[in-house]
């Protein structure tokens, strides 16, 4: 059975000192302490170390295929994004880091597919970025759950997403730039709390902003499980029906009613909330993730989902037909 993991990171071996040649920032740079390793840096602070799988392609294909898989997604680390960037040097880091993962995709076709990063805090550069992506052979962007504190709803937002739409572009929408960020420095708290309520805070700003109802062939995946939102769509759809004077000012369709026409990663870590996903989202709109190479990430990529007692069609489906689906593919790609 074909197995393609829609969410995965990636990093050059090599950064450019961005911060030296914009004279400004804490872009992030690398430097390589030990054999194997390196220290990502913001600026003079530490902020998470890295093992080689982070940018060595070909150990990457050896340690996925431990666990049967075949195809990995590749997108920057999120911390890359540097929407808090002049917009155009923004731009000048996502193209750096857009161009080393459309080589790696032409290197090794039926091993990596890559999605860009655009500079979203501009409207025209992120649309042109994104045409570029396409030219050069990405299947799609990854985003951020908000942009500068700016919920995806924004009006500013919406030709991006319409662009991707028409050149059927597919969007991952990753958490970052969590709420709370600095009230909740202990326990890891924005990693576990912060980022499943980053990814429900997109999603109903995509819904309540109309945005799938405006673009109904906009192919939107939605990382971790769509993070809280699923686990909270009770109380999400209570809301919208018992104060509409609140919720459904800009669009009148229940939320509900959305449930599986995004997709959403099985990131769950638990059998019994996967199978929840499932009642509710339907096999064909959860894919194959992972968030290798990362810890907090199902570094076993989906073992526990063969290990279910579940239909072998909807197996197939997480980790084949859905993830093909969302990027707008066919398996002969890959065969």
């Amino acid at each position: 059975m074909l197995k393609i993991d829609t969410h995965t990171h990636i990093i050059p071996k090599k950064l450019p000192n961005w911060a030296e040649k914009f004279g400004y920032g804490d872009f992030i740079y690398l430097q390589h302490h030990k054999k194997g390793f390196a220290k990502m840096m913001r600026g003079n602070q530490f902020f998470r170390e890295i093992k080689e799988n982070a940018w060595n392609p070909n150990l990457r294909i050896e340690e996925y295929a431990k666990f049967n898989t075949q195809v990995q997604v590749v997108c920057t680390i999120p911390v890359m994004f540097s929407y808090w960037a002049k917009p155009l040097d923004c731009l000048d880091v996502s193209k750096f880091l857009n161009d080393h993962i459309a080589d790696l995709v032409e290197k090794y076709p039926k091993n990596y597919v890559g999605l860009g990063t655009v500079p979203m805090q501009d409207t025209e550069l992120a649309i042109n970025e994104l045409e570029r992506c396409k030219k050069i052979g990405l299947l799609g962007i990854q985003i951020g759950s908000n942009i500068n504190d700016l919920n995806l709803n924004e009006e500013r937002f919406f030709p991006i997403f319409e662009a991707c739409e028409k050149l059927s572009m597919a969007v991952l929408v990753h958490p970052w730039n969590m709420m709370g960020m600095k009230s909740m420095q202990r326990y890891w708290l924005p990693w576990l709390v912060g980022m499943p309520a980053e990814t429900s805070r997109a999603i109903c700003s995509m819904i309540f902003g109309g945005i799938f109802e405006k673009l109904p062939s906009l192919r939107v995946n939605f990382a971790h499980a769509g993070g809280s939102f699923l686990g909270t769509i009770g109380r999400i759809e209570h809301g919208f029906l018992c104060r509409p004077d609140l919720v459904a000012i800009d669009n009148p369709v229940n939320p509900r009613n959305y449930l599986g026409k995004f997709w959403v990663d099985c990131i769950t870590h638990d059998p019994l909330m996967l199978e929840y996903v499932l009642k509710l989202q339907g096999s064909k709109h959860i894919t194959l993730g992972s968030d290798y190479p990362f810890p907090l990430g199902d570094l076993e990529i989906g073992r526990f989902i063969e290990e279910m007692t579940i239909d072998p069609s909807v197996k197939e489906d997480i980790f084949c037909n859905a993830p093909l689906n969302w990027l707008g593919i066919t398996k002969e790609r890959f065969t």
